[in-house]
C-alpha cells in the first residue's frame, strides 16, 4: 500500500487542500481531507494523462527532416523520409528507440501511451517467425519502464483509395485481413506478460489504406476495445477520398461506421462545420497531437466548434519530434489563438484554460486508451503526477492558476513524481531507469547513423 499526502490536489470533487491519497494493487482505494498516517508529501497532484497517440519508432529521426530538399516540403516529403528511415530498424532497436520514448514520457507527466503500432514486418515485408515480434517488442519495452500500455496493433491493407499495391516503404505495414487477425491475436500473447492494466485495441491505419471491408473487419476484431484511426490530416487526403466516395473523410466515416465512445480518430484537421459537430457528437475522442501537427504543416483543429458541441480530446505525441505534455497542451490553445485572433479560447465561465486542457486530455485519454483512470477516484488506475508546488513559476498560486502557471508561465521541469497504475516510475524528476535505457538507446542512434 502506498500513502500520499498530497498539498493540492484535483480530484473528481475539484481541488482539495491537503488530501491523504491511498493506493493498492494499482488502484486509488481512498481520497480523504487531512494527512493520515506515514506517506510521501507531494505538492500538486494530478490525474496522469495517457499519450493517446504515438509511433515511438520515430522518436529516433527526431530533427533529421527539418532542411528543405528539392521543391516544397510537405507532410509527403517527410513520409518518404521517414520510409527510408524505417527500412534499417530492427527489432531489438525498436525496442530500445520505444524504451527511451517511454522515458521521455513518463519524465513528461504521461502514466501511459497508446502506440498506434504498424511497423510490423522484415524490411522487404516478409513476416517475422513470431507474426507479433514488433508488437512483442514494444510490449518489453513497456514491461522495462513500467508505462501503461495499450497497443493497437494497426491494419494496413493497399497503398491508397484505388487500391493500388504497397510501396516499398510501406511492405513492412501491410496485411490481409486474416493475417491481421492472426498479428492481433499473437500480439495478445505478448500482451498478456505485462500487468493487468494493459489493453489490447485495433487500429485500421486510414480510410486510403484499409478498404470499406476492412474497416468493418477491423471494428468488430475486439467489440469492447478502443479503435483509432488516421483521419483528415491533409488535404490531399480528402481530396483522395472525395475522387473515390464522393464524401469527405470524416462524411464517410460517420455515414458508413457505428461510430462511438470506442473511437478515437486521430487529427482531424481538415473538417468541415457540419463534420466537427456530427464527430463531436458521436461520443468519439479526437486525437489531437498538435506539436506534431504543427511539424509536418497538417493544419489546425477546430477545439472551439468541437468544444461547442460537447465533445471529448485527448493529446498525444505522435511521431514524437518533442515529448512534452505542457507543450501538447499549451500549442493546441495557442493555435485556436492564432486561428482566431482571440485569447482563452478553450477556457469556460467555470474553468480556466490551463483546467479545461489538463482535465480535458486526462478523462478523453483515458477513455481513448480504455484506461480506467483519468481522475483521482477510488477505484481507478493510480495514474497520478505530483508537480513541484515550491517552483518559482508556481509561486503563491492555487487551483486553477497553479494548471495555468505550470502550462503557459512553466513549460516543461516541473514533474517530480510520477505513477503508473501505482507503479512509481519517476522520482526526483527522472524515470528510475533511465540511465540504462539511455546507454543503450546512444548505441543504437550511432548504429543508425553509419548506415544512414
Amino acid at each position: 500500500m502506498t500513502t500520499l499526502h498530497a498539498r493540492h490536489a484535483l480530484t473528481e470533487n475539484g481541488w482539495q487542500s491537503d488530501v491523504t491519497v491511498t493506493i493498492a494493487e494499482g488502484r486509488i482505494v481512498r481520497v480523504v481531507p487531512g494527512f493520515h498516517g506515514p506517506g510521501q508529501a507531494v505538492g500538486v497532484l494530478l490525474p496522469a494523462p495517457v499519450n493517446l497517440h504515438s509511433h515511438t519508432f520515430q522518436r529516433a529521426m527526431a530533427g533529421m527532416t527539418e532542411r528543405r530538399g528539392e521543391g516544397r516540403d510537405s507532410f509527403w516529403t517527410w513520409r518518404d523520409l521517414m520510409y527510408r528511415f524505417l527500412d534499417h530498424l530492427t527489432p531489438d532497436q525498436v525496442q530500445a528507440i520505444a524504451a527511451q520514448a517511454m522515458v521521455e514520457m513518463a519524465e513528461a507527466g504521461y502514466a501511459a501511451v497508446t502506440e498506434f503500432h504498424y511497423l510490423h514486418h522484415q524490411s522487404g515485408g516478409a513476416p517475422y517467425a513470431d507474426l507479433a515480434e514488433m508488437a512483442g517488442r514494444i510490449s518489453a519495452a513497456a514491461l522495462e519502464t513500467g508505462l501503461g500500455l495499450t497497443l493497437l496493433p494497426v491494419l494496413y491493407q493497399r497503398g491508397g483509395c484505388d487500391g493500388r499495391a504497397l510501396g516499398p516503404g510501406q511492405v513492412r505495414f501491410g496485411n490481409d485481413i486474416d493475417r491481421y487477425a492472426r498479428l492481433v491475436e499473437a500480439a495478445a500473447g505478448h500482451l498478456a506478460t505485462l500487468p493487468g492494466d494493459a489493453v489490447l485495441g485495433v487500429a485500421p491505419h486510414s480510410l486510403r489504406a484499409v478498404s470499406p471491408e476492412g474497416l468493418a473487419f477491423a471494428a468488430s476484431l475486439l467489440p469492447e476495445a478502443p479503435i483509432h484511426i488516421h483521419i483528415a490530416e491533409q488535404l490531399a487526403e480528402v481530396d483522395e477520398l472525395i475522387a473515390h466516395t464522393g464524401a469527405r473523410p470524416v462524411e464517410w466515416l460517420l455515414a458508413n461506421a457505428s461510430v462511438d465512445g470506442r473511437w478515437c480518430p486521430i487529427h482531424c484537421t481538415q473538417m468541415t462545420a457540419v463534420e466537427t459537430e456530427g464527430l463531436a457528437r458521436s461520443g468519439a475522442v479526437a486525437g489531437l497531437c498538435p506539436v506534431t501537427e504543427a511539424n509536418l504543416g497538417d493544419g489546425i483543429f477546430d477545439g472551439v466548434n468541437w468544444a461547442a458541441a460537447g465533445g471529448a480530446f485527448g493529446v498525444g505525441t505522435d511521431s514524437n519530434v518533442q515529448i512534452t505534455l505542457m507543450g501538447e497542451l499549451r500549442l493546441y490553445e495557442y493555435s485556436q489563438r492564432l486561428r482566431d485572433k482571440g485569447r482563452a479560447m478553450l477556457a469556460t465561465a467555470a474553468q480556466s484554460t490551463g483546467r479545461v486542457l489538463w482535465q480535458g486530455a486526462a478523462q478523453g485519454g483515458a477513455q481513448a486508451a480504455g484506461r480506467a483512470a483519468g481522475v483521482i477516484a477510488p477505484g481507478l488506475w493510480a495514474d497520478l503526477v505530483a508537480l513541484e508546488d515550491t517552483a518559482l513559476a508556481l509561486e503563491g498560486r492555487c487551483g486553477d492558476e497553479l494548471l495555468d502557471a505550470a502550462i503557459f508561465a512553466a513549460g516543461d521541469g516541473l514533474v517530480t513524481e510520477l505513477w503508473s497504475a501505482g507503479r512509481h516510475l519517476v522520482t526526483g524528476g527522472r524515470h528510475i531507469a533511465r540511465e540504462v535505457i539511455a546507454t543503450r538507446y546512444r548505441a543504437v542512434m550511432a548504429d543508425l547513423r553509419g548506415r544512414l
